[in-house]
C-alpha cells in the first residue's frame, strides 16, 4: 500500500454524494415545515369553530330553546364575527317533561372542501308543570 501525502480535498464523487444528501435534507425539512403550518391553520379553524359553538349555545340557553325554535332560527351565519362560518340547529324532544336534545353544527369552507364541527347536548325548555298546561 502506497502512502500519498500530496492528496488534499475531496473527489468529485464525494462532493456529489454530499450535495445529494444536503438536497434531500432540505427537501425533507421543507415538507415537514409546510405540513406543520397546514396543521396549525387547520387547528386554528377548529378552535374558532368550537368558540363559535360555545357562543351560540350560550345564546340559545339564555333565550331558551323553545323561544329559539319557535322563532324559526334553526340556521344562520356569524356575520362580521366570523364571515366564512355558518351554523345550523337541530332539536328533538326527548319525551321527559320538556327536555330537548340539541345538536348545533358550525360549518365553514377550507382548502380541502367543506368542514364542520358538531356538538350535541340537552337543554330544558319551558316546563309543562310550570306553565300549568298539564292534562289531568
Amino acid at each position: 500500500m502506497k502512502y500519498c501525502p500530496a492528496r488534499h480535498g475531496l473527489t468529485l464523487v464525494e462532493t456529489l454524494v454530499a450535495g445529494v444528501i444536503l438536497s434531500a435534507t432540505v427537501v425533507t425539512v421543507s415538507a415537514l415545515s409546510s405540513k406543520a403550518m397546514l396543521g396549525t391553520s387547520t387547528n386554528r379553524a377548529y378552535e374558532l369553530a368550537a368558540s363559535l359553538i360555545d357562543r351560540q349555545m350560550t345564546l340559545i340557553d339564555a333565550v331558551g330553546i323553545d323561544a329559539f325554535v319557535e322563532a324559526g332560527e334553526t340556521q344562520g351565519e356569524f356575520g362580521e364575527i366570523a364571515p366564512d362560518y355558518g351554523w345550523s340547529l337541530f332539536s328533538e324532544p326527548l319525551g321527559v317533561d320538556n327536555l330537548q336534545e340539541v345538536t348545533l353544527t358550525v360549518f365553514w369552507s377550507a382548502r380541502g372542501g367543506a368542514k364542520s364541527l358538531s356538538v350535541t347536548t340537552r337543554l330544558n325548555g319551558q316546563s309543562v308543570l310550570a306553565s300549568g298546561t298539564l292534562n289531568e
